[in-house]
């Protein structure tokens, strides 16, 4: 028989196991080929071009598909070489050469890439036209998104693929040339380690993992309490190293070891759930903790970097109110021919003219650690904006004040929750004109977070706005006296159908423009963006960013789900013998199917629930870095997770029914 004809056959013998390991590759390929090709696309890299930002995510993407394609390759490739160790074993037998066995698997697997590559290639190129459309929604930009094709791409991709085909075959050779006869025969049948007996070692064990799960979780909750942000490194590798440590611990020692207490609870009377998936899930545990611990923080990598991506993206709307809370704020005295062309145009508004006040204020009674004002509002000097009850009424609605109260707003969750702002206190109020000096005490009866003026002319961390009564307001405008003050005014449009409109009038009455200097010889022009045109500088900013983190997630949650997958029916075919011996004896299809539709409950949903509960209190401990919502966005998100590994288990379930079906 000749090599060819000998590939032929193994390749043809072999495509029950070749399918999952193929799919992988093209899986695989895809994945990557689809995103590359994005970064070379025209519509993609104009977008890049206005934002620094989004050429680092893209560039920090590219080495995390590197991470994910290369861990789930190898991992494939584990369990396909592991499957097919007795074949291999057997050539050893029948007097072929380890360097006949080695260049024959080395051309499979070179045909193998190679039609992965193809295949992969092609769906890439597919893939990556839907994912820019999504893109382009994203960013909402209204452009014709064209099929392209890159040669950089692909040999990107074939750089990649062909590297990691070095590594594999290095790994068969080390395997050919290094293993015994007998571990090759013998491989498919083992785990990494079996349970056979516990110790009060072990159970202690499994406690500190549980102990060192909740110790993780908790410093989470605390990692910006007590202003601990000089420590926050250290804080975060520590958390992680906790939740990440206390996890291998409780798949290596908790779960086997509870499962055996139940086991012996029972005196020997074990039902079928019992024999068919508590005792393979009590003695594989052990041996499998380190990939289950792997599958875990992937998930919750994979579900905190989705969620954060989602919380940024649902929360664009109030981000951009933060900045621009009206559809236009006129500040300059083009303001009024702006209102002018409007109403030439027929475009019906609402419009709320105020006068705000600058004044000074110390706010480190309001602050739980009073050394933290200098780092919010660069100390008592900060100037910070005023205005008057009935303005404030205008735009946010009623509210009382006595004379001497006031209200403090534009404090943003990412201030207040790293610094715990006091709801109530005192502050001292001081301004300055002309040599002259008024100094106040008002008593802060609330802090708000809404946005009720645009974020200009303020120093500091934050863009804080002060509230005060209506007679405070007109003592603290007479102190001041006349000054030459252009009243400001908030546009608000009756119908958005009129946006367009109203932008093309905004930028030509020159309302758009808040100042024009002269900087070492250059012009520079300082813009007053509108709602609009914020949302649409957010987008371009940001929206890059949340695409790539959403596409992250999904290539993560992909392979921790189809590893998952591919782990279960490596065992299913392990354990076929089993089924045999118990169907023999009288077990039937259905009490086998019940007992593993148990344990693949618990395969999948043991290291979802932890990699929730790790994402859970990883995107809390941070989530107002990135937005103004967290629950619905968090829950959307898990949901779709659940949803996802529902799937992956099902198809398993069906897997291991069709092996149940063929064990006799």
């Amino acid at each position: 028989m000749t090599i060819r004809r000998l590939i032929t056959r193994s390749m043809l013998k072999n495509m029950r196991h070749y399918f999952l390991y193929f799919f992988s590759l093209i899986f695989s390929v895809t994945l990557y080929f689809s995103f590359v090709t994005l970064q070379f696309n025209d519509e993609v890299l104009e977008q890049v071009s206005n934002s620094s930002m989004a050429a680092a995510g893209f560039k920090a993407a590219s080495y995390l598909l590197y991470f994910i394609v290369l861990f789930f390759v190898l991992y494939a490739n584990h369990l396909f070489t592991k499957r097919r160790s007795k074949e291999i074993g057997m050539y050893q037998l029948i007097g072929m050469t380890k360097g006949l066995i080695f260049r024959l698997i080395a051309f499979e697997n070179f045909v193998l890439f190679s039609g992965a590559v193809l295949i992969g290639v092609v769906t890439g190129l597919l893939s990556s036209r839907f994912f820019t459309l999504i893109l382009m929604k994203i960013l909402e930009q209204d452009v014709l998104v064209r099929l392209t094709f890159s040669s950089k791409a692909i040999m990107q991709t074939l750089g990649l693929f062909g590297l990691l085909l070095l590594v594999i075959l290095a790994q068969l050779y080390w395997l050919i040339r290094r293993v015994s006869l007998l571990s090759l025969f013998t491989a498919s049948h083992q785990t990494e380690e079996r349970v056979k007996r516990f110790s009060v070692w072990q159970m202690s064990v499994g406690v500190l993992g549980i102990l060192l799960i909740v110790y993780g979780y908790y410093e989470s909750t605390q990692l910006f309490a007590d202003n601990k942000v000089d420590a926050l490194l250290r804080n975060m590798l520590l958390i992680l190293a906790s939740t990440i440590g206390g996890a291998f611990l409780v798949f290596r020692y908790s779960v086997a070891f509870i499962f055996n207490l139940r086991r012996l609870s029972k005196n020997g009377h074990l039902t079928t759930t019992d024999v068919l998936a508590v005792t393979p899930i009590m003695h594989r545990m052990k041996g499998n903790a380190k990939s289950l611990t792997l599958i875990t923080v992937l998930t919750a990598v994979s579900l905190a970097i989705s969620t954060l991506a989602y919380i940024s993206y649902y929360s664009a709307e109030k981000a951009v109110k933060n900045v621009v809370p009206a559809d236009y704020a006129l500040v300059t005295e083009k303001g009024p021919a702006f209102l002018a062309l409007l109403d030439e145009h027929h475009i019906d508004y609402q419009a709320v003219t105020y006068e705000d006040i600058y004044v000074k204020f110390d706010v480190a009674n309001l602050l739980k650690d009073p050394d933290d004002v200098n780092q919010i509002f660069y100390g008592e000097n900060a100037s910070k904006r005023l205005i008057s009850q009935s303005t404030y009424e205008q735009l946010q609605g009623k509210i009382e004040l006595a004379e001497d109260e006031a209200i403090l707003t534009n404090m943003v969750d990412s201030v207040t929750k790293v610094y715990e702002v006091k709801k109530q206190g005192e502050i001292d109020v001081m301004l300055e004109t002309l040599g002259n000096r008024l100094q106040d005490k008002l008593k802060i009866v609330d802090v708000r977070r809404e946005s009720t003026l645009t974020q200009n002319g303020s120093n500091g961390v934050i863009y804080a706005v002060l509230v005060v009564s209506d007679a405070k307001y007109e003592q603290y405008k007479e102190f001041y006296g006349e000054r030459q003050r252009v009243p400001q005014t908030l546009v608000f449009l009756e119908d958005r159908n009129d946006i367009l409109q109203a932008e093309e009038l905004y930028i030509q009455s020159g309302a758009d423009i808040r100042d024009i200097f002269e900087l070492d010889g250059k012009q520079i022009i300082v813009k007053q963006n509108s709602y609009q045109q914020e949302w649409q500088e957010y987008m371009s900013i940001f929206g890059m960013t949340i695409f790539i983190a959403a596409f992250l997630g999904l290539a993560f949650l992909l392979t921790t789900g189809s590893i998952l997958y591919f782990k279960q029916v490596a065992e299913a075919d392990e354990e076929q013998a089993s089924y045999t011996t118990l169907r023999k004896i009288g077990f039937s299809e259905q009490d086998i199917l019940k007992g593993i539709i148990w344990k693949q409950i618990f395969n999948f949903g043991v290291p979802l629930l932890i990699g929730l509960l790790h994402s859970y209190f990883a995107v809390k401990s941070g989530w107002f870095f990135f937005g103004a919502e967290l629950v619905a966005p968090m829950l959307i998100m898990m949901a779709l997770y659940i949803f996802m590994y529902l799937v992956f288990m099902l198809l398993s379930v069906h897997y291991y029914k069709k092996v149940v079906k063929g064990s006799l």
